[in-house]
């Protein structure tokens, strides 16, 4: 009973140190980009920003897995915070936007590696009946870090500047890093602390990887298939502003209400899934979530004024919470914890491609045709490839688990 409550009381904490991280990143994500935009008055040089994620992703995720799961997690996690709180309190010290851009990816590399070392930890640290359960409450609190990070961002633009801003972030990455301290170490107890790490061993790993993905080909369908319908929407977000502005021809304040929606439709299904999420399968979250989601994408796709793209914001926002529980609860229950990190680290490269690949394609064809015909096509894309996810989810589960590694 003891053993049990110590573990709720872990669970708590790493549920919060979880959305100061997350609060930190919005509030951060906003400013940096007030804070190009300021100095160099170019949209273009916004938009790089959002090419250096993938980048990063693209610089660590052929190692980074193999590392991640030779560490101990709980310290790895905590100096990483630790080290992206420093890189982010010289930012303001930089005018170069060359020199800004470098900082950022290092912080995003700092992410790339600091993410698949949370999952496994929170895979170790919840027991596998509450694990639904669990990651439902952490779709609640990174919805709530949406809301939350830009509005503590636009309060602080208000009495300050996005430099504070900056700084805010700093110190909420550090009071998470803090919290972490509190939660107990699950690696082995004779697990070396220094495990030695070789070009040779990277061999291995990613030999490891393509050994798994043709073992378990089914889950690895789905896992690419899912990843594949959230690549089409950041492709379609890449032009979200310009649709809102241009094609449906609202002005900043009705741009400004329509994410509030957004916003608000994001709580509210992370609010409800968190009490329907036991009374639903894993296949039904992933399936119907991601299915939903491409039909709220195509109501604001084709609507013609406020109304309808309300309502598809609600819609798509309201079904993330769903989709994102769903295929974090699969890909714990069907791929092994030990070798986690390198195996979704790996797959991690191929979505930063087409991510990379989806969004400049997006553009062109929003400059060479019409931002309408790009949106639409991202999403009919999109459609597409949701109905294939919810027809391979009837495959029994019983056949992914025996053929997991």
């Amino acid at each position: 009973m003891n053993r049990g409550k110590r573990n709720k009381h872990s669970q708590l904490i790493f549920l919060v140190s979880t959305g100061m991280a997350n609060i930190g990143e919005w509030v951060y994500h906003i400013a940096i980009n007030l804070i190009i935009f300021n100095q160099t008055g170019s949209a273009l040089a916004v938009t790089g920003l959002y090419l250096l994620k993938p980048l990063a992703t693209l610089l660590t995720n052929g190692w980074s897995g193999s590392v991640v799961d030779r560490v101990n997690k709980r310290k790895f996690m905590m100096l990483l915070l630790l080290f992206q709180a420093i890189i982010l309190s010289v930012v303001p010290f930089f005018t170069s936007l060359w020199w800004i851009y470098c900082l950022v990816l290092i912080v995003n590399m700092g992410h790339a590696l600091y993410h698949p070392a949370s999952i496994i930890y929170m895979t170790k640290l919840v027991p596998i009946h509450e694990r639904k359960q669990f990651n439902s409450f952490r779709s609640l609190m990174d919805s709530g870090a949406f809301v939350i990070g830009p509005a503590i961002a636009g309060l602080l633009f208000i009495i300050s500047t996005p430099m504070t801003a900056i700084y805010v972030n700093a110190l909420a990455l550090v009071v998470a890093g803090w919290l972490i301290t509190f939660l107990p170490s699950l690696e082995i107890a004779n697990a070396p602390e220094a495990p030695t790490f070789t070009l040779t061993e990277l061999r291995k790993d990613w030999r490891m990887v393509y050994e798994f993905s043709k073992k378990s080909r089914s889950v690895v369908i789905i896992y690419f298939l899912f990843s594949a319908v959230i690549v089409m929407t950041a492709g379609v977000d890449s032009l979200e502003a310009a649709f809102a502005k241009d094609v449906l021809n609202l002005t900043n304040s009705t741009y400004g209400f329509l994410v509030s929606i957004a916003g608000g439709g994001i709580l509210l299904g992370a609010g409800i899934n968190t009490f329907l999420v036991k009374r639903l399968t894993t296949s039904m979250l992933m399936g119907g979530g991601s299915f939903v989601l491409a039909l709220g994408y195509f109501l604001f796709a084709t609507a013609s004024g406020m109304t309808m793209a309300s309502v598809g914001c609600f819609i798509l926002s309201f079904s993330l919470a769903f989709a994102n529980t769903g295929f974090l609860t699969f890909y714990q229950e069907h791929i092994p914890v030990d070798v986690m990190g390198r195996i979704v680290s790996l797959f991690g490269v191929a979505e930063a491609i087409a991510i990379m690949f989806v969004t400049v394609t997006c553009g062109l064809l929003a400059e060479l045709l019409s931002i309408r015909f790009s949106v639409v096509t991202g999403v009919l894309v999109m459609i597409g490839l949701s109905l294939l996810v919810c027809m391979y989810l009837l495959v029994p589960l019983k056949s992914w688990k025996a053929k997991r590694v």
